[in-house]
């Protein structure tokens, strides 16, 4: 297989992209000018180095410098470097709320939207109906350890309204309430502001706001 071929096929692996789409998107590269195709190479090369995964709620962050550890070793007492993101170390955000979501273009929506103000959980994907052991399909261990180790009030599930989303909800529900917590967690699901089959990646601030307020 050639030069050209194989990137198809790689471009075939991102979500959402078919055999159509894999094959235009080299054949734009190849169109490129070479200064273009050498900063997309760069920036493809540095991605692991300057993008870390948050090691309380797993969401990708850009890391500009090692301040924002060096702050969170002081805070916690200890000398050792914790790769926690600017939102999880941000002192002003609700620490009792929890908003769980599937995937990092989620967690912006909502950021985006500037209606909510606690911490968060990237569950990493739903669960399919048939799927027997969902805990390899999402974080549900690593949701577990966190909610047994923070005082954490209310868990907001915030996932896309289809019968995909709702089954993974139902999921998680099942799983936090089972856990042997200290204190009972509230446990609620976004309002009808989302109307079913809407996805929370395209979904607009105000009806993101009105889907938080209307949760229960």
């Amino acid at each position: 297989m050639d030069s050209l071929n194989k990137l198809i096929e790689h471009f075939r692996e991102f979500p959402g992209i078919g055999p159509r789409q894999a094959r235009r998107f080299a054949y734009f590269l190849l169109n490129k000018n070479p200064a273009y195709l050498e900063e997309l190479s760069r920036l493809v090369t540095d991605i692991q180095k300057t993008i870390r995964i948050c090691s309380s709620c797993y969401r990708f962050y850009s890391v500009r410098s090692g301040v924002h550890e060096v702050r969170f070793a002081a805070t916690a007492g200890t000398g050792a470097n914790t790769n926690l993101c600017p939102i999880c170390l941000d002192p002003s955000r609700e620490r009792n709320l929890l908003m769980i979501v599937a995937h990092d273009v989620d967690f912006e929506a909502i950021e985006k939207s500037g209606s909510y103000r606690g911490l968060y959980f990237i569950l990493g994907g739903t669960v399919p109906f048939l799927e027997k052991n969902p805990e390899t399909r999402i974080r549900l261990r690593e949701l577990g350890m966190l909610l047994q180790g923070r005082s954490v009030s209310e868990v907001i599930l915030s996932l896309n309204a289809n019968p995909e989303g709702e089954h993974t909800a139902r999921i998680v529900k099942a799983f936090v309430t089972e856990l042997p917590l200290k204190e009972p967690v509230r446990t609620t699901i976004l309002g009808r502001g989302l109307s079913t089959g809407s996805e929370l990646e395209y979904s607009d601030a105000d009806t993101i706001m009105y889907a938080l307020k209307n949760r229960s």
